[in-house]
């Protein structure tokens, strides 16, 4: 079965950082998202890099899907301007969705909660669960030490080399876009390889 790249998911901030090309990334996604007829899916906040994201890709003419849950409305900032919000309630259900409505996923500067949805998706992934493209945007060093994470649990023991191929590095969006075409077919990886 044929995948067609139609919905990226980004994962990235709520707040800006310290680094301003991470906002000026951020503007860049949204941009080439939308002249490139990809849909936004993302997590459906006004604020931060999210924010940024999503209103670049309504300025260029492009889709966005925002999935936010109901208590994160006081502390995120629902997005007003998205088309397509969707309210769930909880993070597990934001999660989902996101997951089934992409073709590939883009993970931008952010914190605790990027990090806990990049993880998710990558486990899903080492389980068999999708082919789905898994591409970390490392915007001037910013996921160096996530990066390091992720080889420390192949050197340790606690992964293989397979499972931590399973998301790719990348330093600029551009790249981001060209590595993200979909697997045809759903790769799943022997059970003593995980």
């Amino acid at each position: 079965m044929s995948v067609t790249l139609s919905a990226i998911a980004v994962f990235c901030g709520s707040r800006f950082g310290h680094n301003p090309l991470y906002r000026q990334a951020a503007q860049e996604t949204g941009q080439t998202l939308a002249e490139h007829g990809l849909r936004l899916i993302y997590g459906g906040g006004a604020h931060g890099l999210m924010g940024v994201v999503a209103d670049a890709t309504l300025r260029a003419g492009g889709k966005v899907t925002g999935v936010i849950p109901d208590f994160l409305e006081s502390r995120e900032k629902m997005h007003e301007g998205v088309a397509e919000l969707i309210v769930v309630d909880s993070m597990h259900v934001r999660k989902q969705i996101m997951f089934a409505r992409a073709d590939a996923f883009w993970i931008l500067p952010g914190g605790f909660g990027t990090f806990d949805e990049m993880m998710e998706i990558l486990t899903w992934k080492q389980l068999g669960q999708h082919g789905k493209p898994i591409i970390l945007v490392n915007i001037d060093r910013w996921a160096d030490n996530v990066i390091a994470m992720l080889d420390a649990a192949v050197e340790q023991g606690f992964a293989e080399p397979v499972a931590r191929a399973m998301i790719q590095t990348v330093p600029d969006i551009q790249t981001a876009l060209a590595f993200s075409q979909p697997q045809d077919v759903l790769r799943k990886v022997p059970a003593g390889q995980l």
